[in-house]
């Protein structure tokens, strides 16, 4: 089988690693911990292909430690043993470096089967994780670790790199390798933020550009081809996806149209218009809400509207709400109220029902007031009559504020006037 050109082209040194100069830098404090010998147990977070499983590779031969690599999702307890039955034997006689891959697949048993010997600095471990690791991590593996946060590599960073591996396979394969114009960007910037999908990138244009003469030109046309969907970050059960949830929701609440289609385009091309959906029809109900209150049947019609005729069209309909979200006034006052009214219900504040708002009972002989006492708006001037619909214990309670958007404050000046023609009769 062909090794990948990645692993071909792997650095060897701290200083061929691209990107991470927020660490690896000189001066910085990852560098220096390196440096030193010394290792404490680690933890490298960030997205894949930029760096991670290289610098722990780097450090196991710059430390002189066995190097032993796992993956979380095909390790078991047996496998993490059979490391620990090396330890302070001839196989390992500088001490051992477990390099544990995509931690967050163990299970808490598994990963305190290593509490132990990382206690004890018998093993080292450097575990990875392209997810949050204060939410996937055992918590004991945490409070013995430092966690250290990798970056996306920019394209400006990847762009010496894309060079690099041109070169290399034009020496690799005796052959002469041109890049048309504007090539070598395109395949850095629509990387993603990978390395490791960017050498793929450059390995796939390479073998499908023609040889003609002992040489072979990669066009732009071919990149663009081979890396149509290479820039997509997403994982639907990953954190790329709730951030980008996350950043699509916030940028229509922050009325900024231009970032929301910016992320609809993101959900719309990793094919995810469900979730695209429903994030739109909440931030329509809570960041618009009565501010404009015809947005929800609006949204709602171009949400179903875009599941009728699927996609590509859905994002035309659903281009349209996410403008008409951004560009509305926003209240969340029914959202905040609701969520105060529900507080009070989870700390026990409630009460039995007015009996004026019970369906009809029966009086007991008991009750020496008999009648429900009921008062129907409808039979008052201006459709309204004061009684108390909340339960004793939490009578005169405001939990609705009204919003200071057009709307809200026409409905506020409409029932003081109410109200106070009630109060003066």
């Amino acid at each position: 089988m062909s090794v990948p050109l990645a692993e071909r082209l792997r650095p060897q040194t701290l200083d061929d690693i691209v990107g991470q100069r927020h660490l690896l830098a000189p001066g910085k404090p990852l560098r220096n911990i390196i440096l030193s010998g010394e290792l404490p147990n680690m933890i490298f977070y960030g997205p894949s292909g930029v760096g991670k499983t290289t610098l722990a590779s780097i450090i196991a031969k710059q430390t002189d430690r066995h190097l032993v690599h796992l993956n979380g999702t095909t390790a078991g307890v047996s496998d993490i043993k059979d490391v620990i039955s090396r330890v302070d034997t001839f196989l390992a006689p500088g001490g051992i470096l477990l390099y544990l891959d995509e931690i967050q697949y163990l299970n808490k048993k598994q990963q305190q089967t290593l509490l132990e010997y990382i206690e004890k600095g018998s093993i080292t471990l450097i575990a990875s994780t392209t997810e949050n690791p204060y939410f996937y991590v055992y918590n004991a593996i945490l409070s013995r670790s430092t966690v250290f946060e990798f970056k996306t590599v920019t394209p400006a960073d990847i762009v010496p790199a894309v060079e690099r591996a041109f070169r290399f396979m034009e020496k690799e394969r005796g052959e002469i390798v041109e890049t048309e114009k504007g090539t070598v960007p395109y395949i850095a910037q629509a990387c993603g933020g990978d390395v490791r999908k960017a050498m793929n990138a450059v390995e796939l244009c390479v073998l499908s550009a023609p040889l003609a003469d002992g040489k072979r030109t990669v066009t732009l046309e071919t990149a663009r081809a081979l890396t149509q969907k290479s820039a997509m970050r997403y994982d639907r059960a990953g954190d790329d996806h709730y951030d980008i949830l996350s950043a699509f929701q916030k940028s229509m609440r922050g009325s900024d149209p231009d970032a929301a289609l910016h992320y609809l385009a993101r959900l719309l091309e990793a094919g995810d218009l469900p979730s695209a959906c429903r994030r739109l029809m909440v931030c329509a109900a809570e960041d618009v809400g009565l501010a404009y209150p015809m947005i929800l049947p609006i949204v709602k019609s171009a949400v179903d509207m875009a599941n009728m005729v699927g996609l590509p069209e859905a994002r035309i309909p659903l281009a349209d709400a996410v403008v008409l979200v951004c560009t509305a006034p926003k209240s969340n006052s029914a959202y905040l109220a609701f969520d105060q009214a529900l507080a009070d219900i989870k700390s026990g504040k409630s009460g039995p029902i007015p009996r004026t708002l019970q369906n009809v009972h029966c009086d007991g002989e008991d009750n020496p007031n008999k009648g429900q006492f009921y008062l129907y708006p409808h039979d008052y001037e201006n459709h309204w009559v004061s009684q108390q619909y909340l339960p004793d214990a939490l009578r005169n309670t405001r939990y609705y504020h009204f919003g200071a958007n057009r709307t809200e404050q026409a409905a506020r000046e409409y029932w003081e006037k109410i109200k106070k023609r009630n109060d003066a009769q």
